[in-house]
């Protein structure tokens, strides 16, 4: 506990943490048909409110009502940039009377600084940017590969481009960044690349598979060859006509089960894959990307888990899942476009509180699914709260790690390079690229840590926040504070047990607003994306 509260703050935070966990409010939505306004079409995103809708009447479930303004800023954010909004982003957005106001928030945060940084977090997990061991790309190599992945993403590179400059790259892993995709695993033998290859692209886990099926899509990479330079670490990755020891390439078949003939000592194979896996009339890789896409944005994919698409294992709304992956193709594999037909939806702006809790409610979208930030957006948020740095290091002596203690710890790089609290709220080891690797749920040792750490406790003692908030009185202290921390104003029943806690412990100042803002940190509405 922290040191300075008396008993009965033990009872304040109790208190918050039993009550609900969205308390800003919901607006009327009792489903029924989606319609466009007279005389206009029907956008992508009504399309896919017809959808599950569809699919929930079908099976007798009703829809949550639609979330507030206030939830809507928080969840929009941390969805798309994986930051909390400002106090004066949200009095803003809840002032504005504008209809439009929503479409227009997802507009602004698909252009921010931090919406690149945050996606850069998500494809380092998905691609293994690591330094140390088990991957070993070493210090140089992830530098690149992470700056590679960082311009990609400011350009709006189309994931189709992406996901071809990842499969056909040649050159130094150290200056050409793309070429870490065959270095970032385990097994670089080309069984190992096909099983990369086929869980980052096509979401399937290829120890399902038969062994030939296995064999058949190695054969497209048994020509990836490997040398060494004079730079310490450094290495070439290019095509060797020469290579495929097991002759490999002769067997070659498509995942599809088409039959190819490879002329690997004219042509590099992984060419004839991409050419493949690319084409708009192939659902693999279009299919595989709107559902890891809808599965970040949504907390859950239509096929679940979102890197195991195997016929056993079928979408939860078929038709869905097919719109998707036919509105990515068609407009050219472009991220945002998906992003923005999804957090346009009435589906993502959902209540998270759900007409019926049931496991069939959550897998088809009856409701916004509650999820723990990420450790990374978690810290981050603490630190805008409290205005305070984090340090971050790397466990093991090489590579020598300096991080500025400025640098938010969405914008690392490198897996390898971390921290105790990160370690703790399950920041991935990145070994594998498999999405269950990051750990979201809750534990007793991340509670205590939140509650009774000289960690958080040192954030937030002395922090701007509680300076500020403390020359306040106690309705508008309440409003600064609940605005900072949990992106709403507070509701009177709130300001309500804050000023009996006042006058119960005789706490006032800067004291009185530390207990708040503890109290609120330590809240399920605080930690979990709502």
């Amino acid at each position: 506990m922290r040191k300075n509260l008396a008993i009965s703050a033990v009872a304040f935070v109790v208190g918050c943490l039993f009550s609900p966990i969205v308390r800003g409010g919901e607006s009327v939505y009792e489903g029924g048909p989606v319609t466009a306004p007279e005389g206009a079409e029907l956008t992508a995103s009504d399309r896919v409110d017809q959808l599950v809708l569809a699919r929930l009447d079908e099976l007798g479930l009703k829809p949550a009502r639609l979330c507030s303004d206030a939830v809507f800023l928080r969840r929009v954010h941390l969805a798309t940039i994986g930051t909390l909004p400002t106090e004066a982003e949200t009095r803003a957005f809840l002032d504005s009377s504008d209809e439009a106001k929503r479409a227009a928030a997802i507009e602004k945060l698909l252009e921010r600084p931090e919406y690149v940084e945050y996606w850069a977090l998500k494809w380092g997990d998905l691609l293994r940017v690591k330094a140390e061991f088990p991957i070993k790309l070493w210090p140089n190599a992830v530098q690149a590969y992470h700056r590679w992945i960082v311009d990609s993403l400011q350009e709006n590179k189309s994931c189709d481009r992406i996901a071809r400059e990842l499969l056909t790259g040649n050159g130094s892993n150290f200056r050409e960044g793309e070429v870490n995709f065959f270095r970032a695993m385990q097994d670089r033998g080309p069984r190992g690349l096909a099983a990369t290859v086929a869980l980052t692209f096509m979401g399937e886990r290829a120890e399902k598979w038969p062994e030939k099926k296995l064999d058949a899509l190695a054969g497209f990479f048994a020509h990836v060859a490997y040398k060494s330079t004079a730079e310490w670490k450094e290495e070439i990755v290019y095509w060797d006509p020469n290579g495929d020891e097991e002759g490999l390439a002769a067997g070659a078949i498509f995942p599809d089960g088409k039959p190819v003939k490879l002329d690997p000592a004219n042509h590099d194979p992984r060419v004839v894959f991409a050419d493949w896996l690319l084409r708009p009339e192939n659902p693999l890789f279009s299919r595989n990307m709107s559902n890891r896409i809808w599965s970040w944005l949504m907390g859950r994919g239509i096929v679940h888990e979102p890197d195991d698409l195997r016929p056993d294992n079928p979408p939860s709304n078929p038709a869905l899942l097919d719109f998707l992956q036919k509105e990515f193709s068609a407009h050219g594999y472009d991220a945002k476009h998906l992003f923005r037909v999804i957090l346009n939806s009435r589906t993502f702006q959902l209540s998270s509180i759900p007409v019926k809790d049931s496991p069939e409610a959550a897998a088809h979208f009856a409701f916004y699914p509650l999820r723990r930030l990420e450790a990374e957006v978690l810290i981050d948020a603490l630190n805008q709260i409290s205005g305070t740095k984090e340090e971050y290091s790397s466990a093991i002596p090489e590579p020598f790690t300096f991080v500025p203690d400025d640098v938010r710890a969405i914008s690392l790089g490198d897996g390898s390079i971390t921290s105790s609290f990160l370690e703790l709220f399950g920041r991935p080891p990145r070994d594998t690229g498999l999405e269950s690797e990051r750990g979201t749920n809750t534990t007793a040792q991340q509670r205590l840590h939140l509650l009774n750490s000289s960690h958080v406790q040192n954030k937030l003692g002395a922090c701007p926040l509680v300076v500020r908030a403390g020359e306040l009185e106690d309705e508008e202290m309440a409003a600064v504070v609940y605005l900072n921390v949990l992106s709403r104003f507070p509701a009177a029943d709130e300001v309500e047990t804050l000023k009996k806690h006042a006058a119960k412990t005789a706490t006032r100042g800067k004291d009185l607003a530390a207990d708040l803002v503890w109290a609120l940190v330590n809240q399920p509405e605080f930690f979990f994306n709502h």
